[in-house]
């Protein structure tokens, strides 16, 4: 049995670089292209935000000396280009994908629309929603969490390269705890960088639980979508 019928999916644009230090690494690419591919074929309905840190980064701009909206607006183009080399990908693993921008960018993709996304759901497309909210100031978690509110999603499932949410990074801290579970409250509380604020307050008020999970481990996107315990439920 199928745990979702209609996800967001969140993708860090970071783990595209694969094992490269910056850009696309079509190994990457192409393991998440056929995991996507698999769920829908499966007839889970998939939307998915992709972020664009392995080619620009707004505040990482504007700490450079950048124009914080000039840069947020290059980081948004980032996602547009991550985002169609994921549409060309998913036509390569035999996926039909369409890619929805924030910004008027016809005919690179289609002007976004809850409407016109949920019919290219319901067709059996993968819905690319690019160019975050469109708006300076706003992460993709964000555009994330709001797309996912927007498209009636059942669940944000962030795919991360971390298996999870822990008491510490995992990375710096061997004692670091792993949580299976968690609250939204209790992530604001403890200070856990999960996602943004922002994000976070978006999906508790609409109540879109999210599971943070490892995407870099080809396979674990079924297990999620099958209902397998692995990663962290915030709810």
């Amino acid at each position: 049995m199928k745990k979702y019928n209609r996800i967001l999916l969140k993708l860090s644009g970071e783990s595209l670089m694969g094992a490269q230090h910056y850009g696309i690494d079509p190994v990457r690419l192409g393991q998440y292209a056929e995991q996507i591919a698999q769920a829908a074929a499966s007839g889970i309905q998939i939307a998915i935000v992709i972020g664009g840190g392995n080619i620009f980064r707004g505040v990482q701009g504007a700490a450079k000396g950048f124009d914080r909206v000039k840069g947020d607006q290059m980081g948004m183009l980032a996602t547009v280009i991550n985002s169609l080399a994921l549409s060309s990908a998913l036509t390569a693993a035999g996926c039909p994908s369409r890619v929805f921008t924030a910004l008027n960018m016809y005919p690179i993709g289609e002007y976004y629309s809850k409407w016109h996304a949920i019919d290219a759901l319901k067709a059996g497309e993968v819905a690319i929603l690019a160019g975050g909210t469109g708006n300076p100031f706003f992460t993709t978690d964000t555009g994330a969490a709001l797309r996912g509110v927007e498209v009636e999603a059942d669940v944000m499932l962030k795919g991360t390269r971390v298996d999870g949410i822990y008491t510490a990074d995992p990375e710096k801290d061997p004692d670091a705890k792993k949580f299976d579970k968690i609250t939204y409250d209790e992530v604001y509380t403890r200070g856990l960088k999960v996602m943004d604020l922002t994000a976070t307050a978006l999906c508790k008020e609409n109540n879109l639980p999210i599971v943070v999970f490892d995407m870099d481990t080809p396979g674990n996107l079924a297990k999620v979508l099958a209902g397998d315990p692995i990663g962290t439920l915030v709810y």
